[in-house]
């Protein structure tokens, strides 16, 4: 046979010749991918594990042993003696308790929407085009990154207690004084003005979102006839609705976490009539003063558990209002 005839059998047989095999087929998406070595794995696993050790002794671990103190009679002091479901059935008949539940969701449920509303509209001032404006923006910040420090809560409670900054204010426009420290009527708006006025955080995320929107989407709508109320509804929010629901949930979890500056505002007693008296200092109490750490943990694990649920029920809500790019609905 000769060169000319083996090379035509060599095409029409798709690259081979007869007796010898077909080359391998390549992997699926290219090229094939050449097998990791066990060095590799090794080195791999030694890289991730400081990661892993943390989350198994600082999280995994912790979180397993809370789980089940949950169920005994714990003291700090003596070895846990298991009671069963004894502390979840005595938390629904603990008015304290109750009453904790009350405050943080009123907090969260008021003071979240206000604080992302504030965020909203400052970002959107700031994303106008002006002099200075990284100035701005950074003193609008600034409070974010001091606003959950034990300095400020002290501020903060020296400004509304009675014949403080606030108390003068209202007494100069003929509003009747006392301070909001002592009333508990007051209490929950000045932790919610705290809560708003360290609103820096999503507004630099809302202020990222707002850089994102095409300009050509806005002026379309402004040339249909939309007025700036119009634009705001049908486009900004639209295009604005998967940092909305970043916002939204990052400061619902985070809200259900207050804890230092009720503390000092309450001079830890969670007064006046409880009014301060949010479900993480309530545990706090429960724990490290009173050292029932069973019922501690037992109240953890219901936090655990309604914020697992108000996520879930945020992400499944989300399939109708959070428009993503490409989305076909």
């Amino acid at each position: 046979m000769s060169a000319t005839t083996t090379e035509r059998g060599r095409r029409a047989g798709g690259g081979s010749v007869r007796g010898t095999a077909p080359p391998s087929a390549p992997a699926r998406g290219g090229t094939a991918k050449p097998p990791r070595s066990r060095a590799d794995i090794r080195a791999g696993y030694a890289f991730l594990s400081p990661w892993l050790l943390g989350f198994v002794l600082l999280t995994a671990g912790p979180m397993l042993m809370s789980l089940y103190l949950a169920f005994t009679d714990y003291d700090l002091f003596r070895a846990p003696q298991f009671i069963g479901i004894d502390n979840f059935t005595a938390l629904f008949a603990d008015p304290r308790f109750l009453k904790s539940a009350q405050v943080t969701a009123l907090y969260v449920f008021v003071g979240v929407p206000v604080k992302l509303a504030a965020a909203l509209a400052v970002a959107m001032l700031l994303n106008a085009k002006h002099r200075g404006q990284g100035a701005y923006r950074s003193m609008f910040y600034a409070p974010s990154l001091i606003g959950a420090s034990v300095s400020v809560a002290i501020v903060w409670r020296a400004m509304f207690i009675d014949d403080g900054i606030a108390d003068q204010a209202q007494q100069f426009f003929g509003l009747p004084g006392g301070g909001w420290v002592g009333d508990p009527d007051m209490t929950m708006p000045m932790m919610i003005l705290l809560a708003v006025w360290q609103f820096g955080a999503p507004m630099v995320i809302f202020l990222a979102g707002l850089k994102q929107i095409p300009p050509e989407l806005l002026e379309a709508a402004a040339v249909d006839g939309a007025g700036p109320v119009r634009r705001f509804l049908s486009v900004t929010v639209p295009m604005l609705s998967p940092v909305l629901f970043f916002n939204l949930l990052l400061e619902t979890i985070g809200a259900f976490q207050i804890f230092s500056s009720a503390f000092i505002i309450s001079g830890g007693t969670g007064g006046p009539a409880d009014s301060t008296l949010f479900y993480t200092f309530y545990l706090y109490i429960k724990g490290f003063t009173e050292f029932r750490m069973g019922y501690a943990s037992a109240m953890a694990w219901v936090l655990v558990l309604v914020v697992g649920i108000i996520t879930a029920i945020l992400f499944r809500t989300s399939r109708a209002w959070v428009h993503y790019t490409g989305d076909v609905r």
